[in-house]
């Protein structure tokens, strides 16, 4: 037990070192405006030269340090977490190698080195997905990794395209733009697309909670899902042709998860149908044309959606394994912090006034309402801004404060190991967001008319209503909502995305690779063509080796049959 712990809190305590120097040498480097282009030669044989290349700019550091951060309170947290699993020493190595990947997808200016990183995240995801070995596990995976596959593909493809330019380095031609340009970028998008979870690729984000909580968490903040948004804000400055439809599909991924959180009973599929909506919100404000201010909430998003994990992963646990969030009540009373802690980030979340969420998204409304886009896209950000507050509320209601539904598997106690990393969380959700704005930005002013200066804070109060009638229910404890269940099981099944995905796409997928393996693989082709000469040889080493187990009896029997034939 002595190893186990050692190792988790050397690594967390190498990580917090290493993320806060370069998030300050980040800082330097926005401060002074200051790039470095990092060639290192690992391989030099004849006239043959390997390098690999990194780019060490702000936006990269900063987001290096932030991930770095957010993973060692993760790592430190999942000491106590996983402290009764036989396999924690493998679950730390894998998380570890988790952040390495993202790592070296951050710092590559090369679509070859970015494809490391980026198959890194896959293939460690699949691995942490599938660690609760069941059936269940292993159905998310694999939808998990179907789904990244074709943003792999994608990535395989652009860097086949780029053979028509003089590099893989994509910083070259950030500002270059021609004809070829479109399929590039096109690719780009859809690579983005499959990793950050964007309509038609939603359903396996949901489906990936079935890894551990702190796997969860990393995920769902900094790493996995935010690598699709950080790589087209990359690629941000090739953006140079009509992205509506793109647009209209990131809102509709927003307005589509905020919705099925408002009619969602798992706790850990609201919180990643909430991480979707947010993807959603950086993604559309990103084709917009502001890709820093995308920036600016990952980075916001990652501190609070983070502490958000980790205080539902504790709620699960005192609550005996039961993510119901009906099971769950009146929690207010028995973890204190950890609801304090909750609601820190659930109100970060919601965009309340000086805390992370509020700078960022608050920003985003307000550069989109002075964008040139229709009356559509005005009223799809407030709508969606409006059922972020409505499912926070309806998550407040059933776990802190409603009390008639105790669960009587229940042992409440808080831990101080996960009561350190959520205190430093807390702060991040707290003062990372005024800290970031501050740095990011020269200090900007909107001018507004009042009506619309407090449609926020108006849509922010008829969310919280709205978030509250979705959970009342009636003497007998049937909820309203029930009464108009085609539409509730309509917005709460993410628009039937999951059933399309799994039963309706990849199950005919699968039944043709299966009858082209059955015909081509292992059927008549295969057996009279390409195996003929296995076949004629294995029959020769046959009859050889009969002959030498039963050289007696054969020389008997064709001396008889010699003698019979010469009498005939």
């Amino acid at each position: 037990m002595l190893n186990k712990v050692s190792v988790y809190f050397l690594g967390s305590f190498f990580l917090l070192l290493c993320g806060l120097f370069i998030f300050g040498l980040g800082v330097n480097f926005l401060i002074f405006d200051y790039v470095l282009f990092l060639d290192w030669e690992f391989l030099s044989l004849n006239s043959c030269l390997m390098t690999m290349t990194f780019l060490f700019d702000w936006m990269s550091l900063i987001f290096v340090g932030c991930v770095f951060i957010i993973s060692s309170m993760v790592i430190y947290y999942s000491e106590s977490y996983m402290s009764s699993d036989p396999d924690s020493v493998r679950f730390y190595f894998l998380v570890f190698l988790f952040v390495m990947s993202m790592m070296m997808m951050i710092l590559s200016p090369n679509l070859m080195s970015i494809l490391i990183g980026w198959d890194g995240l896959g293939l460690v995801s699949y691995c942490l997905v599938i660690y609760f070995q069941n059936y269940k596990s292993y159905s998310a995976g694999m939808l998990t990794i179907l789904t990244n596959r074709i943003g792999d593909v994608a990535i395989l493809l652009s860097i086949a395209w780029m053979l028509n330019y003089g590099s893989w380095h994509y910083i070259y031609y950030v500002g270059f733009w021609d004809y070829w340009s479109f399929y590039l970028i096109s690719l780009i998008v859809l690579a983005g697309f499959t990793k950050s979870a964007q309509i038609p690729f939603s359903s396996w984000l949901p489906a990936a909670m079935a890894a551990p909580t702190p796997v969860s968490s990393l995920v769902h903040s900094s790493t996995l899902v935010t690598a699709g948004v950080y790589l087209i804000i990359r690629f941000s400055g090739m953006l140079n042709f009509n992205v509506s439809f793109v647009l209209m599909l990131s809102m509709m991924t927003m307005f589509m998860a905020g919705l099925g959180a408002s009619f969602e009973f798992d706790l850990k599929k609201i919180i990643a149908l909430s991480t979707l909506s947010q993807l959603g919100l950086m993604m559309s404000i990103l084709f917009i044309g502001y890709p820093v201010v995308a920036f600016f909430h990952l980075l916001t998003h990652a501190f609070f959606k983070a502490l958000l994990f980790l205080c539902a992963g504790l709620m699960i646990h005192c609550m005996g394994d039961s993510q119901d969030i009906r099971h769950m009540g009146g929690m207010v009373k028995n973890l204190p912090f950890t609801c304090t802690c909750f609601c820190i980030s659930n109100l970060s979340l919601c965009g309340l006034p000086f805390l992370s969420g509020f700078y960022s998204k608050d920003m985003i409304l307000e550069i989109m309402s002075l964008s040139y886009y229709n009356f559509f896209v005005f009223i799809i950000f407030y709508l969606s801004v409006g059922l972020t507050v409505a499912y926070t509320a309806r998550l407040i209601y059933y776990c802190l404060t409603f009390n008639s539904n105790y669960y009587s598997c229940n042992s409440y106690v808080e831990d101080n190991i996960m009561m350190f990393s959520m205190v430093i969380l807390s702060l991040m959700a707290i003062f990372g967001g005024s800290l970031l704005s501050w740095l990011l930005f020269n200090p900007i002013l909107v001018v507004f008319p009042l009506y619309l200066k407090i449609m926020p804070l108006v849509f922010v109060s008829l969310g919280g209503w709205l978030g509250y009638d979705l959970s009342c229910s009636d003497f007998f404890g049937v909820l309203y909502t029930m009464r108009m269940y085609v539409v509730s099981f309509f917005s709460g099944s993410m628009w039937f995305m999951p059933t399309f995905s799994t039963y309706m796409l990849y199950s005919n997928f699968l039944y043709l690779s299966k009858m082209y393996i059955e015909s081509m693989d292992v059927g008549w082709g295969e057996y009279s063509v390409s195996n003929s000469s296995l076949i004629y040889s294995s029959f020769l080493s046959k009859l050889m080796n009969y002959y030498h187990y039963n050289n007696v009896k054969v020389f008997m029997l064709f001396f008889m049959l010699m003698i019979l034939f010469m009498l005939i």
